[in-house]
């Protein structure tokens, strides 16, 4: 109050500046640890009673990822009605077999058994398998990414039963059972969007018209196919964008948009299996490469079905 009237009648220089410090997280900090630049939470049932709510584990999802300045890891609440809870952040540590293990023991992830959901990455991380363009990247099947003459016909590839160290690009035991692994509907949509974007010829109208819709994204994420949620809804609703495709593109271009309303959205549709079978096969007339994120759409739909 004092610094804020001195402000008011002019008795402070114009360098000065006046900050307030509010005190409402320290009840919530005993419930918080340090450990090697790792923030946790140690008690979470503990967390959620201050919080006002009751704890139910089954009724959360521990979410990981990571940027390029920070790890973290949050649990998401079934269907948004509850704010989702961080329960771990570091800006040192890197997604990393090592640090993903130290994670789930300083969270004590053993007794609670939350769902699991997280990119492609931090799947194969805890799931024990090789990063990387690797021959064997899929962690319910033994799909061979390099047999590429079978991508698009077969749909049927071993499982995997067993987990057995130095085989099947499998390098760790893993962290996570597979049947605790939920993959978000945005990380297979961006994917699909990559591989769309790549196979466009860069001579072409439409590969030219994102060039001039996003000015602001450097032409080798273009070219790369980089783009995010809010991008690509611009592009789903943008009639311009359609009309500079040919018929290839464009039928590719409209199975994708069928498939995001129709399974990767909030609704699943009826016919979502149809909806995927004719996005691969408009994808695969288009010469788009077979994917993992194509992968577990032409195969794995159940990962879709709750």
């Amino acid at each position: 109050m004092l610094a804020s009237r001195l402000e008011q009648w002019n008795l402070l220089a114009d360098d000065a500046r006046v900050s307030a410090y509010r005190k409402r997280s320290l009840e919530l900090q005993q419930h918080f640890s340090m450990d090697k630049d790792l923030c946790f939470c140690h008690d979470i049932k503990g967390l959620c009673d201050d919080l006002g709510f009751e704890y139910v584990p089954s009724q959360w999802r521990l979410f990981i990822d990571a940027s390029l300045y920070s790890l973290k890891a949050v649990l998401l609440h079934i269907g948004n009605v509850l704010p989702s809870i961080p329960i771990a952040h570091s800006v040192t540590l890197r997604e990393t077999y090592d640090n993903m293990t130290f994670i789930l023991d300083r969270i004590n992830y053993k007794e609670h058994q939350w769902l699991v959901c997280a990119d492609l990455k931090v799947v194969a991380i805890l799931s024990g398998l090789q990063c990387g363009y690797t021959k064997f990247m899929c962690f319910l099947c033994k799909w061979d990414s390099r047999m590429k003459s079978e991508h698009y016909t077969r749909t049927q590839w071993p499982p995997r039963d067993t987990v057995e160290l130095g085989s099947y690009n499998v390098i760790h035991d893993p962290l996570v059972q597979k049947e605790n692994v939920i993959l978000p509907p945005l990380h297979i949509k961006l994917g699909i969007m990559k591989q769309f974007v790549k196979a466009l010829q860069q001579d072409k109208p439409a590969f030219q018209y994102l060039k001039t819709k996003f000015p602001k994204i450097s032409d080798a994420k273009i070219k790369e196919g980089i783009f995010v949620g809010p991008q690509i809804r611009e592009l789903i609703f943008d009639a311009n964008f359609d009309a500079t495709m040919d018929d290839r593109e464009l039928a590719a271009w409209n199975a994708f948009k069928k498939v995001c309303s129709g399974l990767l959205g909030k609704h699943k549709a009826e016919n979502y299996i149809a909806l995927v079978d004719n996005l691969i096969k408009s994808y695969h007339h288009l010469g788009c490469n077979m994917s993992l994120k194509l992968h577990f759409l032409h195969s794995h739909l159940f990962i879709f079905s709750g």
